[in-house]
């Protein structure tokens, strides 16, 4: 048999801290993964099953001295008969160790301590600190649970971690591929058009809204789920049956907005149920009051070519529908920008004026930004590592 070591010290706290005192995601893992595998190792000095058995032995007398403490202590009949019960499972229990148990003496001189006719609660202290040496094994035990806990609980961390890493390389790439636009470049040639556009859709929703009946309006809202890029938000499901199937639909919405206002007796002039159009309206009015022209207007600075051809050829319909010739017309020419052989370079110096700030291009200047990302591709790099080798597969 080889020589036994004791299970004393299993507890590891080893691993290095970062600049902050606290550990990193990839410190915390890798120190994880080590206290787990220095009290495996432990385990393994003493071997699993006779670390089990101890453990488990340690548990059912300590259990027993605690159910027997209070019954078996005094002079009564009953105190008697507990203390009798006491010593045969104790007896029972040491009996049926295994041969060469570590720790073997220590079950016996418990049971020693409390083999007395007449039993003090000093005689159940002294059983259980004879059991010290064997619940240490039963520490081991609880500390392989603790360290494989803690493992999980550093596996998460990294994994989100890894999440984190991802964003803040796609802003680090963003600022290097800004930090490489014609800053001096003619942006004006994207702003006037997308400028001259979403002016006249603006005043031609405007005007829309106090022409067209609430019930038009709905409509074109609904027809704007199959395209992507409208991204108007669909009518509430009883304000849209109210409008589509009560007469008060054929009024325009700031109407409708307008008589919510009424008093029911004024309002009983204009519609057949008063309560009716103030359940429906007066309480949809925050989304009433927010169907704009917003959702068919181009941002600036504008997206990828791309993209900006297919949102100009989902609004065509929606703006042919609302304004006039002229707006058709300069929406026309902002889809007209993205066959500019310019467009790439024009729109790269669009989002750098307007995205970079002061802070941010002088990071770029002095190559922080860089060195960050490169730091960033080498964290993924060893966490991805870490959560490979250390893998429950």
């Amino acid at each position: 048999m080889s020589e036994r070591v004791r299970p004393s010290d299993a507890r590891s706290n080893d691993g290095a801290s970062s600049d902050d005192g606290e550990p990193t995601p990839l410190e915390a893992l890798e120190a994880a993964r080590k206290r787990l595998e220095t009290v495996e190792t432990r385990i393994e000095d003493h071997g699993e099953e006779t670390v089990e058995e101890t453990a488990a032995a340690y548990r059912t007398a300590s259990k027993l001295l605690e159910d027997y403490v209070d019954r078996a202590t005094g002079t009564g009949k009953e105190n008697f008969q507990a203390y009798i019960e006491l010593e045969g499972k104790f007896d029972g229990l040491v009996s049926g160790l295994s041969d060469g148990l570590p720790e073997y003496d220590a079950f016996e001189d418990a049971l020693e301590a409390i083999d007395k006719r007449r039993l003090s609660e000093s005689d159940f202290e002294r059983a259980r600190e004879a059991l010290e040496p064997a619940a240490e094994y039963a520490d081991l035990l609880e500390e392989r649970e603790a360290a494989r806990e803690e493992l999980a609980e550093a596996r998460t961390a990294a994994t989100t971690r890894l999440r984190a890493i991802d964003d803040e390389t796609d802003e680090h790439e963003r600022l290097l591929e800004l930090a490489n636009a014609d800053l001096d470049a003619p942006v004006e040639r994207l702003r006037e058009p997308i400028e001259t556009y979403n002016d006249a859709i603006r005043e031609a929703v405007r005007e829309y809204r106090l022409e067209a009946s609430a019930r038009e309006v709905f409509d074109l809202l609904e027809r704007s789920q199959w395209y992507p890029f409208v991204s108007y938000e669909r009518p509430p499901d009883d304000l849209a049956a109210y409008v589509r199937e009560n007469p008060a639909g054929e009024y325009t919405i700031p109407e409708l907005l307008e008589y919510a206002d009424y008093s029911r007796s004024k309002l009983s002039h204009y519609v057949d149920s008063a309560d009716e159009l103030k359940r429906n309206v007066a309480t949809q009015q925050t989304y009433l009051e927010g169907i704009d022209a917003e959702p068919l207007t181009i941002d600036w600075p504008p997206e990828p070519a791309g993209a900006l051809r297919r949102r100009a050829r989902e609004y065509r319909p929606f703006v042919a529908r609302i304004a006039d010739e002229d707006a058709v017309a300069a929406l026309r020419e902002v889809r007209l920008l993205a066959t500019d052989p310019d467009y790439d370079r024009l729109q790269t110096a669009a989002q750098a004026v307007a995205q970079l700030s002061p802070a941010e291009r002088e990071r770029l200047t002095d190559g922080r930004v860089a060195d960050e990302l490169e730091a960033l591709r080498t964290e993924r790099e060893r966490l991805e590592d870490a959560l490979e080798s250390d893998d429950p597969v």
